[in-house]
């Protein structure tokens, strides 16, 4: 058996600013719209939204989207007015960590 992942449902009561965020703000290209439902291309892996209310564990999932040059992509997030950590660097990639308006966790890494 061999299985992909093909995308990451978040459940929101704020599909509307979920929708702009990750559309608008991330610029990932919207692939699928239903009541209830959006759906975004984020490479091999999609991002779906749908209507509902999370129950959130002690140590939820963190998004992690890939970029070559990690402080350019915090710069233009920081200016689209999204609230972002310290750019950090490790041995061999930079990294920084974000939050969605529903608080959801995102990271931005060079990590391949």
């Amino acid at each position: 058996m061999k299985l992909e992942l093909r995308r990451i449902i978040l459940f929101t009561p704020n599909i509307e600013a979920m929708s702009r965020f990750y559309g608008e703000t991330l610029g990932l290209d919207l692939i699928a719209s239903e009541p209830g439902w959006k759906e975004y291309r984020a490479g091999t892996c999609a991002i779906a939204l749908h209507d509902g209310v999370s129950k959130v564990g002690n140590r939820p999932p963190k998004l992690a989207f890939y970029a070559a040059d990690v402080a350019a992509v915090r710069a233009t997030l920081t200016r689209r007015g999204v609230k972002m950590g310290k750019l950090l660097s490790a041995a061999k990639h930079d990294m920084c960590d974000g939050k969605d308006p529903d608080g959801n966790a995102f990271q931005i890494s060079s990590r391949k």
